[in-house]
């Protein structure tokens, strides 16, 4: 299996995508969102608003509550060039960073680099009214990301609150803007709780508490995952075929509760709200193999890309959770953190997942494959329909429910 899915062409993957469907703002109503709906191999056109109406009985719906950071950093030299720092993740845990004194350190991209050789970058900025002084160092360097060591005064505020008064939301970069003042509500779930992504899980950002009440009331049950999306989601693959395309690593949370109640939900369904929540929920499946096969012993544990397509003894869902709950208790846990760069491609076998929640994504995307691998060629003729019935596209755009 895992020659045949290293040897697909990412060309497959490739959709026209006219730049006028690309939805550069988000509508008024978050809810007013088309819905594509693929149930019973029929598709159809709806409003996210009654996404209600086509979920199945007992429908299990994961959110992600991860919470977009303003990672963008605008500083300017004595000689007028700006130099944006874009932080991609802390070299320590998230919640550690965001509650760090100064100074603390990040792995960042650098925008303009050539203007910046060596010393310290300063900005002046207000926190909660008091005036602070931000500065900026470049630590080391390599291919992927430089280390930057922040330093602010009065030293006693936390990074997050600094972070919060001197970035920018970091838009995706196919909606070529800039962040404006609604972006920092409208490029959020109204369920996001933990700093540390760079990109909102978008399929959440049609959701309201109007709504999210309405199907609580229709019987349905929800839960929450937390992985926190970086940069590399918008990273197209430029290789040829799949095979020689390098997944971007990412921090997932996940509590024992939610752990609990995914093996009781064995035999009903659960839907994840966005690929992010997917590629959460299936990497449990393979941690749980990973545990089996190599034991409980604390460490850090990380799905690698091509983990699911290696051989490994056959396991149940119920099986390979009910092992991190082991895991868990045996180390006197309450919640589970690990990485994943879990590639989903198709002849992958969704091990947790029945269904999803998503919006329509960039041709040639790891996230186009994650589709395919959901619901086959189908993708195609739901894009099609998409494109000749009005759909918009991409982060702001429309959704899909889909039912394999």
């Amino acid at each position: 299996m895992m020659n045949n899915v290293k040897h697909i062409s990412i060309e497959e993957y490739d959709y026209p995508l006219p730049e006028e469907r690309i939805a550069k703002y988000p509508l008024p109503e978050r809810d007013a969102s088309n819905l594509l709906v693929l149930k019973d191999n029929e598709i159809k056109k709806s409003q996210f608003k009654y996404v209600g109406d086509f979920l199945p009985h007992d429908t299990l719906l994961v959110f992600n509550e991860t919470k977009v950071i303003r990672a963008r950093l605008q500083f300017h030299k004595a000689t007028g060039s700006r130099i944006e720092i874009f932080c991609l993740e802390p070299e320590k845990d998230y919640q550690v960073a965001f509650s760090a004194t100064s100074p603390v350190r990040w792995k960042c991209l650098i925008g303009n680099s050539k203007r910046w050789k060596e010393g310290k970058l300063s900005m002046e900025l207000s926190v909660g009214g008091k005036p602070v002084a931000l500065s900026a160092e470049r630590i080391s360097q390599n291919d992927q990301y430089a280390e930057i060591e922040f330093s602010w005064a009065p030293e006693n505020l936390s990074f997050a609150s600094v972070l919060e008064a001197a970035g920018e939301i970091p838009l995706p970069p196919y909606l070529h803007r800039d962040a404006e003042p609604d972006d920092r509500d409208r490029y959020q779930t109204v369920f996001a709780r933990y700093d540390g992504s760079v990109a909102a899980p978008t399929a959440g950002l049609h959701f309201t508490q109007p709504l999210i009440a309405a199907l609580r009331e229709q019987g349905f049950t929800f839960d929450e995952v937390t992985l926190h999306v970086g940069a590399g989601t918008f990273k197209p693959v430029s290789t040829d075929t799949i095979g020689e395309h390098a997944m971007h690593s990412e921090t997932i949370i996940v509590r024992r509760s939610l752990i609990k109640n995914l093996i009781n939900q064995i035999g009903k369904p659960v839907i994840p709200v966005g690929t992010t929540s997917t590629r959460t929920l299936e990497s449990l499946y393979w941690i749980g193999v990973m545990l089996k096969e190599q034991g409980l012993a604390l460490r850090p544990l990380h799905v690698e890309q091509w983990f699911p397509y290696e051989d490994h003894a056959p396991m149940s869902a119920a099986d390979a959770l009910q092992n991190i709950v082991d895991y868990l208790d045996k180390h006197g846990l309450t919640r589970l953190e690990a990485s994943t760069a879990l590639m989903i491609a198709p002849s992958y076998q969704m091990r947790i997942i029945t269904g999803l929640i998503t919006n329509f994504h960039q041709p040639k995307s790891t996230l186009l494959l994650l589709v395919s691998a959901l619901i086959g060629e189908r993708w195609k003729d739901c894009y099609r329909f998409a494109l000749d019935n009005g759909f918009r596209f991409l982060s702001y755009g429309d959704s899909c429910l889909f039912l394999p």
